[in-house]
């Protein structure tokens, strides 16, 4: 899948969610259009928001977060920067998301379903995801970096592509998965625990 294919998938996951964003004064030259009615919060911040630090993410969750928390709690260790797109139906799937990078169109994306964190999506090449592995990195270097801990799958929209899921080291449920394209570069990885970590079309 493309990077701008993947992109288009998360949107139309968030309407099927029920989902609307609306663009706050920092993304007023953004073209992003708006989706049915919800409730949505527009968090401080905004395109200068740094990117996580290098051990921000983990096998485990982001920062002292784990998968599985709840949501709030997540949003009060982010402290802003992020748009919160909430879902109509209590307990849809929902993205908290960190913008923009030109090329992903986001920098990082948390996904929320049943109240609580259960995965992050990466589209940043500066954001490191635990091991070492980066958008950007050809398959041979997620290869050396993980070894036989990487399995590969066939991607599910592109024939000439690649899927490398990578288990927690240490025994514990997190899961990380990289996505390759046909030049065998990794076009976007997250991190996540089962089945949240596995869904090819973000919320859909």
């Amino acid at each position: 899948m493309t990077r701008g294919r993947f992109l288009a998938a998360l949107a139309a996951a968030w309407l099927l969610a029920g989902c609307a964003r609306e663009r706050g004064p920092a993304e007023e030259a953004a073209t992003v259009q708006d989706g049915p009615a919800a409730e949505v919060t527009q968090e401080v911040g905004g395109p200068g928001l740094a990117p996580p630090a290098g051990d921000a993410i983990t096998f485990a969750g982001y920062g002292q977060v784990r998968f599985g928390a709840p949501v709030d709690e997540l949003r009060q260790a982010l402290a802003g920067g992020f748009d919160d797109a909430r879902p109509e139906e209590p307990g849809g799937c929902h993205y908290l998301l960190q913008w923009p990078v030109a090329e992903a169109g986001y920098r990082v994306a948390f996904m929320i379903e049943g109240g609580r964190f259960v995965r992050v999506d990466v589209g940043d090449p500066g954001v490191a995801a635990p091991g070492g592995g980066r958008v950007g990195m050809d398959i041979a270097d997620i290869r050396r970096l993980y070894g036989a801990r990487a399995e590969a799958f066939p991607h599910k929209y592109d024939p000439q592509g690649l899927v490398l899921r990578v288990v927690d080291p240490d025994g514990g449920e997190g899961v990380l998965v990289f996505e390759a394209g046909a030049d065998e570069r990794v076009m976007a990885w997250r991190a996540g625990v089962p089945p949240q970590v596995d869904y090819v079309e973000g919320c859909g």
